[in-house]
This record gives structure tokens, sequence and C-alpha cells, in this order.
């Protein structure tokens, strides 16, 4: 089995390094994949746990009722 490129995969490696990352991966990320790429991915991904979604929407000026992980199911 080869490794694999993390670029490959870009929602799952955004989704972990937003929920996960240190100060190294966020800016790896910030260099690797574009802001638009980064606030799509916070807008539908609904596995982020909502400290980390409320964070990243914060710092990327995201309003809250467009972030999937902030969404109260019914």
């Amino acid at each position: 089995m080869t490794p694999s490129n993390p670029t490959e995969f870009p929602h799952y490696t955004i989704t972990r390094v937003l929920e996960y990352g240190d100060r190294d991966a966020i800016a790896w990320m910030r260099e690797t994949f574009s802001e638009a790429e980064i606030v799509s991915i916070l807008r539908t991904e609904r596995r982020l746990s909502r400290k980390s979604a409320n964070f990243w929407a914060l710092i990327y000026h995201v309003a809250p009722n467009e972030v999937a992980a902030l969404h109260i199911a019914s």
C-alpha cells in the first residue's frame, strides 16, 4: 500500500485540520487549499464539533446560520 497524498482528498483533509490541526497544520492547510475551498467545507461539513465550527466561522466571517455543524437537528 502506498501512502496517500492529503491533497488527493481535500474534503477529508480540510475537515480533519479544522477539527484537530495545530498551528503548523493550519498554516499548511491555508497554503495548500484556497479560502473558498476551506469555507465551502466549513459551510457543508456536519461532522465538525460545534466548538470548532463556531471558532472557524468567526475566523472566516461565516454567519452561524450558514454553518452546517451549527444547525440544530429537528
